[in-house]
């Protein structure tokens, strides 16, 4: 999956909530699932070097979209098998 985020949407500079959500919608689009739900972590050069100074901190953001959205259930299922990891 990654790469595919790579040729898809990372070749210009980009917003993380920007691009999280733009990955969500792909999937939606090309799939048409119930729901999607996508949370992306990632490491920011700029937080490293400017920002808190401290290697290996990261970002996360997420978006969900249908029933991973609207539907609690849903929601707090995938949530819980986000925290088994």
């Amino acid at each position: 999956m990654v790469h595919f985020v790579e040729m898809m949407f990372v070749r210009r500079l980009q917003v993380q909530e920007r691009l999280t959500k733009q990955v969500a919608l792909a999937i939606s689009e090309a799939l048409k699932p119930r729901g999607v739900a996508v949370i992306m972590e990632c490491s920011h050069l700029c937080m490293v070097i400017r920002g808190v100074q401290k290697v290996g901190s990261t970002t996360t953001t997420s978006c969900m979209l249908g029933c991973m959205r609207s539907n609690a259930k849903a929601r707090a299922e995938f949530l819980a098998l986000l925290n088994r990891r």
